[in-house]
């Protein structure tokens, strides 16, 4: 690919206007240069890379609660594939711009996933169906909200303010795309990481080859009482090694750390203080005594932990309220100026016209109104708009001070949720629909806000390489539109494939609302009911019922659910989906005024203290909310990172370069393998097929051992990380 050649000096009337610029900014590729960029194989490819990244995003999400990045990896995929496609077919080498395109256009996916995954799937646990038309269309809806909101700020947040938002990630990919231009960029490290994670994946997932959780319980006996002091595990994924390197040690520290509070300080004092009661405490039948250290979790530690994530985020929106104040200032000035400015017929400066902002926002308020499968009403529709600019507004500028990973979304929208359920209960309305069109609300918000910081970055990448904003904005819609269908689908495929229906019985508690639909449970057709609020003994859920409405079996769901074993014995790992049970909480508690506050308020009071000491409290708040077996593999991940960055010089720590060098290469391309791999598993167990290919068995003791599974993932993961993050970038 030939490198741009110097720009021309331009012309008198270009240099006044890009005077106007803040710092006079010059792009890699001139105002004046017109180069092919938004083609129909740029926006193919970007689609492609995009529901790629939209698939590992949404299994990633849904176990951690965490996304990153995709642009960097599909910027360096992009100029390889291109470059290759170039070699052998002889065709025209991909510019810069047209690269551009296609992280443009890919990460929306990824974007797209948090949004999502963050909200809708807690309507499964309130009882409610999730079909994937439902969330593919609010993906749409808040996914258009977050582009189009987006056009009338980019002047003020990305061109005003280009020396005060640096946007970390828009910033690096930038830098990549540049390199790749002038150097050439090195996907193989990417090919790699994926190549690694999947094949780690097929050998401990589908043959079972050695243990995916080796874990350790502190117990000690004295005078015939045994107390548990401790609990220590581990899932040795490829995907979760990836994200701690990426999200770096001070963060994966601030995880495992809430882990260890959970299970080496809460669980042995609730067993230690509740261990000796001869009655069950709280929404449960058992005796703390008799409880595992899962249980204990389930049933108390999971509300303290939920407290404590809701109320840090709340801290980091407070913490956010000047950033607020100042970003809606300059929003609704930056609405001005752009009218202002819409006249200008420089290239790096179109965007696409006011009119398609205010005509695509109005269209989309109806639709959140007439289409079935969003079912929002007028006022929903109107709060939804409302909380969609105030939180796309803000979402961007704090993605361009601290960047998108640490951008506080689920605190926005537990916020949103948090202000919704309030209002519906001082108007009376706390009815079941309310609390779906409270969620529905949250999700639309959530997703515009989440797009709305990817787009952010992306537009920063564009105003330094030199892209056309209107044509960056087309690539969005494009990659909105795929990567939500796509979601939506897996989102539904993930949650029925990891299911469980678990046997139970609650005395005189009937179901009334059953639908036409049977399940068969070992022969015996059941009807399928659901309880959209506890009744006696028995949570909101979906339940298989008899002729008379008697409960049998509870559905549980594979997002959000508590029980893993199947009444067929079958062991199925359940998706936490930490940041939508959060929501589930906060509108349940609220509407329903049921939700266990003492519990609630423990993990509330713990996030204030963590705060008072000077720790931030959400990545703590979030560690006790998760097993400790998801952050303290994040956490290895981190030290890796720690290990590399101590051997660098400190010239190559920190900065564009660290956030775009092998190792966050080779760890995105961890994260895509073995999540990948991960959906592909959940499909062959839906199918009952995994037990063809199990090979622990035959393997014995080898496929047991803690101490085997740890060795092979260290030698497997950690040291193939370590030795690629310290190559030299390009090398």
């Amino acid at each position: 690919m030939a490198t741009i050649q110097q720009p021309p000096v331009p012309a008198e009337a270009d240099r006044v206007a890009l005077a106007e610029d803040s710092d006079v900014h010059q792009p890699y590729v001139p105002d004046t240069t017109e180069l092919t960029e938004l083609t129909a194989g740029a926006i193919a490819l970007g689609i492609v890379l995009g529901l790629v990244f939209a698939a590992s995003s949404v299994y990633l999400a849904l176990k951690v609660g965490l996304t990153v990045s995709a642009s960097i990896p599909i910027a360096v995929l992009s100029i390889t594939i291109f470059r290759y496609i170039s070699k052998a077919f002889g065709a025209k080498p991909a510019t810069i711009l047209q690269n551009n395109i296609v992280q443009t256009t890919g990460s929306a996916g990824e974007s797209i996933a948090a949004g999502v995954v963050f909200t809708l799937p807690a309507l499964l646990l309130l009882g409610y169906a999730l079909p994937w038309t439902s969330v593919a269309a609010i993906a749409l809806v808040g996914g258009l909200l977050g582009v189009l909101l987006m056009i009338p700020l980019r002047r003020s947040l990305i061109v005003k303010e280009h020396a005060n938002l640096k946007y970390p990630e828009g910033t690096a990919c930038a830098e990549v795309l540049i390199v790749g231009e002038e150097r050439g960029a090195q996907a193989r490290t990417v090919f790699m990481g994926f190549g690694l994670g999947a094949l780690y994946n097929v050998l401990m997932l589908l043959l079972r080859a050695w243990q995916e959780y080796p874990a350790k319980l502190f117990q000690r006996t004295i005078a015939g009482r045994t107390d548990t002091f401790g609990f220590i595990s581990a899932e040795l994924s490829p995907a979760l090694t990836g994200v701690g390197y990426i999200i770096g040690p001070r963060i994966a520290g601030f995880l495992f750390s809430g882990g260890l509070l959970s299970y080496f300080v809460l669980i042995p004092a609730i067993k230690l203080f509740g261990g000796g009661l001869t009655t069950p405490v709280g929404q449960t039948a058992d005796l703390i005594s008799g409880m595992t250290p899962a249980q204990v979790r389930a049933n108390y530690v999971f509300y303290i932990g939920a407290g404590a994530v809701t109320c840090a985020g709340i801290i980091s929106l407070i913490r956010a309220l000047p950033t607020i104040w100042s970003a809606l200032v300059h929003g609704m000035g930056d609405i001005r100026s752009a009218r202002a400015g819409s006249t200008t017929t420089r290239r790096t400066q179109r965007d696409l016209p006011m009119i398609v902002v205010l005509v695509g926002t109005l269209v989309l308020a109806i639709a959140m109104v007439v289409l079935p499968q969003i079912g929002i009403n007028v006022v929903g529709a109107v709060l939804a708009v409302f909380f969609s600019f105030l939180f796309v507004t803000v979402s961007s500028r704090i993605t361009g001070q601290i960047g998108a990973s640490a951008n506080p979304i689920s605190g926005m929208t537990v916020a949103t949720v948090l202000f919704t359920a309030l209002l519906f209960l001082a108007v009376g309305w706390t009815g079941i629909e309310h609390r779906v069109l409270a969620l529905s609300i949250g999700g639309v918000v959530c997703i515009a806000a989440a797009v709305a910081g990817a787009t952010s970055q992306d537009l920063k990448t564009g105003y330094l390489v030199g892209a056309t904003p209107a044509k960056q904005q087309i690539g969005l819609v494009f990659g909105v539109v795929t990567s939500a269908v796509l979601i939506g689908g897996i989102i539904h495929f993930l949650n029925d494939a990891k299911t469980t229906i678990v046997a139970r019985d609650y005395p005189g508690v009937a179901v009334a609302q059953t639908e036409a639909e049977t399940i068969e449970v070992q022969g015996q057709p059941f009807r399928v009911g659901r309880l959209f609020e506890q009744t006696g003994a028995a949570p909101a859920g979906k339940y298989l019922v008899d002729h008379g409405g008697a409960i049998r079996y509870l559905v549980d769901p594979g997002i959000g659910g508590r029980e893993p074993i199947n009444y067929d014995g079958q062991q199925v790992e359940k998706l936490d989906s930490p940041k939508s049970q959060i929501m589930a909480l906060v509108v349940d508690g609220i509407l329903t005024q049921k939700l266990p506050w003492v519990l609630v308020l423990i993990g509330a009071f713990l996030a204030i203290a963590i705060e008072m000491i000077g720790i931030p409290s959400l990545p703590v708040a979030v560690g006790v909310y998760l097993p400790i077996s998801t952050s303290a593999t994040m956490f290895m991940g981190g030290v890796v990172r720690w290990l590399v960055e101590r051997r660098l010089p400190p010239e190559r720590r920190g900065g564009a370069e660290s956030d775009s060098g092998p190792g966050v290469l080779f760890s995105s391309g961890l994260i895509a393998g073995g999540a990948i791999l991960g959906v592909v598993y959940a499909a062959i167990q839906a199918q009952k097929w995994d037990g063809r290919f199990n090979m622990s068995a035959s393997l014995g003791g080898f496929a047991q051992s803690n101490m085997v599974a740890i060795v092979i993932y260290t030698v497997m993961l950690l040291v193939p990380l370590y030795l690629v993050a310290r190559r030299k970038p390009g090398s």
